[in-house]
Parts: structure tokens; sequence; C-alpha cells
């Protein structure tokens, strides 16, 4: 600010001249209402522990675990590990830097590089797929919670209408021959009392069940109450969705490593299969891990760091949420494969993959039938780890409805919070219906397919060469200058220059090139299935291009090249949304 300025007038002159550039700085009694509506973290604690909530999830308990399983076991540590630091690491800062920096949720953030707005749009819609189909897989948590205080658990033993050749996951039986196709009581009662199965989806999806609808709306009373009063009472509930599932996996992994068989199972984890590192498929998988692991590039990040002070130390806080996240990846990946190497014991098989279901099979199959042979009050074990995993599910559907909440009151400012929050529980019941009837499950395939896999990596490579290329690596390097005093060191200069986009880009083209159609049980989905699927794709990705030619459209050039060139400038009010942050900003960047 120049020497014998008046610091209130200066910042009367930056508020006049952000009203005059935009109605979105309407004033009330001087004071802008965005700025007077915008919500603030309670602490900077509860920032970080909401960051670990949403990004320590159900992914890190049962994807993991499987998909390193899959994947080389311990050779696939070696890639996930390279990713983490060249991707993960780079973009969450990234994220990080943005949201703090603009104050505004995912689509508003995007004022920095307009024309590719369609980006957020795609990321919110995927960020809805998800939400859904999460709610009712902690309907299901929610229901094994509640049925573990039975005095026998419930699938620990067999049931004769099930009419199937099954031996009691309770071990009752286990010095018994059983025909092959035999299945585990577990299994049997996960497949035919909980999601009452089809074999695929030609045969339907059927009627909603029940009482897991019961536990759907259940799950999502609970999300509306939490987010009632926006990132303040989230923010307060990140003490336990943040910190409890670490209490209880501690628990779970001291539990595993005094079961017989479970040291061979956590060394095969960490045995690796060098063959498999140089693979493709493996980095492959690696990456995408990571990318479902950290909740990157679906505007989640955005959103939370956008309700942070301007100082706030996100560098700090960026390097130890994705730090947390892998180590909670390879304690629950210790904890998987110390159960599973104590089924493989008892069950006398000699490949652990006989004995490992991967997606929901592990969650409530393979869990609960190591649970079923706890000798000490196996319900105790039962109730603590639904809970933990209800927990974990929570703290990222809570991040995921308040983005989409973000996004909705940042383009309709009179809508209150809890009314876009009632509003969206509301639908998100009526979506999750789809994924509680007994071909849910095939549904939950597709759209996690062809919504929440295939769209997202494409708009995830869009969103960095946006953010780095377009909008630049050196403005986002001043930003955060302008905010903490400091630039990004060289580490961060390169990813983001290089060497995160050309990964990413190398996802991209390894998805295109090798792409496979999902399958349903084993069995090609049908032709309209596929329809179905593409367009939840296209719906996702068709914003890109189509607000990109509204925006330039909307320029007001006399040529067209100078409305390209205009739509890819950042608009006019860009910057902090506070008055008095953006006021520093203007005067940093005329000091600059």
């Amino acid at each position: 600010m120049p020497e014998g300025y008046d610091n209130s007038a200066y910042i009367s002159d930056v508020l006049n001249e952000k009203v005059s550039k935009n109605k979105m700085f309407e004033t009330e009694n001087g004071i802008p209402k965005t700025e007077q509506d915008r919500d603030n973290w309670g602490s900077g604690i509860e920032f970080i522990l909401s960051c670990i909530a949403m990004s320590v999830g159900l992914g890190n308990v049962w994807r993991f675990p499987f998909i390193a399983l899959d994947n080389g076991g311990g050779a696939f540590l070696i890639p996930y590990i390279i990713i983490l630091v060249l991707v993960g690491k780079p973009s969450y800062y990234l994220e990080m830097i943005i949201g703090q920096f603009s104050s505004r949720g995912v689509v508003k953030a995007f004022d920095c590089v307009p024309a590719m707005r369609g980006i957020a749009i795609g990321q919110v819609i995927c960020v809805i797929y998800i939400s859904t189909y999460y709610s009712s897989i902690l309907a299901m948590t929610l229901r094994y919670f509640f049925y573990s205080f039975n005095s026998v658990l419930p699938w620990s033993e067999c049931n004769p209408a099930w009419s199937e050749p099954c031996y009691p996951s309770s071990g009752s039986s286990l010095n018994q021959t059983f025909e092959n196709g035999t299945r585990s009581s577990a299994e049997l009662y996960f497949l035919k009392e909980v999601l009452q199965a089809k074999e695929n989806i030609n045969d339907g999806i059927g009627w909603p069940i029940l009482n897991l609808f019961g536990f759907l709306v259940l799950v999502w009373i609970m999300v509306f109450l939490i987010l009632i009063k926006g990132v303040k009472s989230a923010g307060k509930a990140a003490y336990i969705t943040g910190i409890a599932p670490f209490i209880l996996l501690i628990i779970f992994l001291v539990r595993a490593l005094t079961l017989p068989g479970s040291i061979d199972g956590i060394v095969y984890f960490f045995t690796p299969n060098w063959k498999d590192v140089l693979s493709a498929k493996v980095w492959y998988s690696a990456a995408t891990q990571l990318f479902f692991s950290l909740n990157v590039f679906l505007g989640n990040i955005i959103m939370y760091a956008s309700y942070n002070k301007f100082d706030h130390n996100i560098y700090r806080d960026a390097n130890i949420v994705t730090t947390i996240d892998t180590f909670t990846s390879i304690l629950s990946g210790c904890i998987s494969f110390g159960i599973v190497g104590h089924l493989k014991h008892e069950l006398k098989v000699d490949d652990i993959k006989k004995v490992f279901k991967g997606g929901p099979g592990l969650v409530f199959v393979t869990y609960p039938e190591t649970l079923s042979k706890f000798q000490f009050v196996p319900q105790l074990f039962s109730v603590l780890f639904f809970i933990m995993l209800f927990i974990l599910g929570m703290g990222s559907i809570i991040a995921m409805m308040t983005c989409v909440i973000t996004v909705v009151r940042d383009q309709f400012p009179k809508v209150k919070y809890w009314q876009a929050a009632l509003g969206y529980a509301i639908f998100g019941i009526g979506c999750g219906t789809l994924y509680i009837t007994p071909g849910g499950q095939s549904v939950l395939g597709l759209v996690d397919h062809y919504g929440s896999t295939f769209a997202a990596f494409i708009l995830a490579w869009f969103e960095l060469v946006a953010f780095c290329y377009m909008y630049g690596v050196k403005k986002i390097c001043k930003n955060l200058e302008c905010m903490l005093g400091f630039e990004p060191g060289l580490y961060w200069k390169a990813c983001w220059y290089a060497i995160t986009p050309i990964i990413m880009g190398a996802i991209v083209l390894y998805t295109l090139i090798l792409y496979e159609p999902p399958t349903d049980n084993g069995q090609d989905y049908p032709s309209v299935a596929h329809i179905v699927g593409w367009c939840i794709t296209t719906l996702a990705v068709m914003w890109l291009p189509l607000l990109l030619v509204i925006e330039i459209i909307k320029q007001k050039k006399d040529c067209w090249i100078q409305k390209i060139k205009g739509a890819f400038l950042p608009k006019e009010n860009w910057g902090p949304l506070k008055t008095e942050n953006y006021a520093k900003y203007k005067e940093f960047i005329k000091n600059d």
C-alpha cells in the first residue's frame, strides 16, 4: 500500500472497484453480502481433521488391500509411494492453494480460467454420483452394526432357508469336508439376507429392500443434522470422524496380529513380486487408488480450503494429510492381510487369493467371517468394526455433500445452508434407493465405472491443464506467496510445470487405449446398460466443451481471436473474496 495512504480508504476503494465489476459483490451496510454469509472453520485443527476424515475413508479399508493383492502385493507399494510423491501431494497442495486463495467453491474457483468452468460442473456431478452410492454402502454398514448386538452374530451360522451348500463362518465345522462350491454363511448372509441379490442386471433390479431403505433414510438424516449449520458443525463432527477411526484401527491391528497365521498374510503383503513393478497395469492401479483415496480432482479439497483464513498454513496441512492417508492405507493393508492370512491358516488353503474378496465382499464377507471366529465376545469386535467403517464413510460423504451445497450457495446466495442440505438429503434418498434393490450392486458397478472413474479421470487431467498451464504455475506461486509469504520450492514447481500433468495425461491415455467395458458379476452388461453408462459419462463431461463455447461467445471483444483469448483470462473480480484480502492481493501484485 502506498506510504501515507489510509488503510480504510484503500479498502473502501477496492470494495467499490469490486462492486462496480460484478454484481456478486453487492453490499449491505458497507459489507459484501457474500462475505457476511461465508462461513469459516472454527479453528485450523477442524480444517485438518475434516481433510483427514474426507481422505481417509472406505477406499483405505477395503479398496487398497484388494488392489494391492491384485497387483503384486508388496510390489504395488513401490509405484504407490512414487505416485503419491509425484501426483498425490502436488495435486492436493495445488487444490488447497486455489481454494484458500479464492475463498470460493469449485465452480467459482474456475473464475481464474472461465472457459474451463465446465470441469467444475462435471466434477460436482461426479461427486453426486459417488455420494449417492456411498450412502447405500453406509446403509448396509448400519444394518450390520445393529445386527451385531444379537446374542449370536446372524452371519456366523448357516440358515436352512438359503437352500445352498454352506459352512458356518464361526468355524464350528472346520474339520468337516465340504463339496466344491460350498460357500460360507457370511457370504450367503450378505447375498441372501442383506442384498437379496439377483444374478445380474438382466433379471431387473427389483424393488427396494425395506429395512435397507430405513437405514438409508437414517444415514441421510444423520448427515443432514451434522451439516445443518454448515462447516462449523461439520468441523465439530471432524473431531470424531477424523480421530476415532485411528483408535479403532489400532485395536484391530493388535487383534489381527494375535490371530494364528496372520503374520504370513502380512509378510505376503510386504513381499514384492518384482516383475510386477514394471507393469503398466500396476502403475495405473496405483494412480487410480491414490486418486480415490486422497479425494483429489473432485472439488472437495478446493471447497474445504475455501473456508480457511487467508493466511492459514496449507503447506503444512497438505503434507500432513497426504502422509496420514498413505499411512492409513498401509495400516489397513496390514489388518486386512493379517485377517486373510488367518483365514488361509484356518481353511488350510494354499493360495491367499482364494479367501480374499474385493469390493463390498471384503467389508461385508471377509471381515464378518473373521469376526465370527473370534472366541472372546465377537459381538464387541463386530460393533467396533462397523462403527469404525461407518465413521470413515461419514467423513467422506460429509465432504461430498458440503462440496455440492457450497456450489449451490455460491450460485444462489439467498439459499440458506439448511435448505440446501435438506434438499440434497431428499435427493440422496431418492437416488440411493436404486442401490438398495436386489440388483443394486449391478447399478453401483455401472455408475462407479462410467461416472466416478472414467469421467473423473478425463476431468482431472483437464483441471491440471487449466490451473498449471492456462492460469499458470507462476501465478499460483504468487498467490501462495501473497497468502503465506513464501513461494513453493523447486519440487512443487517441477511437478506442476511438467511431472504431474504428464503422468495424469499418461493415465488418461492408458485408460482410453486399453479401455475394457465393465462386467456384472463376471457377465457382460446388456447393451442398454452400456448406453446408460455412456450417458452418465456424457452428463459429466459435456459441460467442458459446452461452457467453453458459451464463455467465448459471451466475451465483449471485436474479433474471435480476442474473444478466445479473453475467455481464458481471469475474470476482472478474480482474487480473494474478502475485501481486506482482496486489497492485500491487489497491492501485492502492484508492488511485485
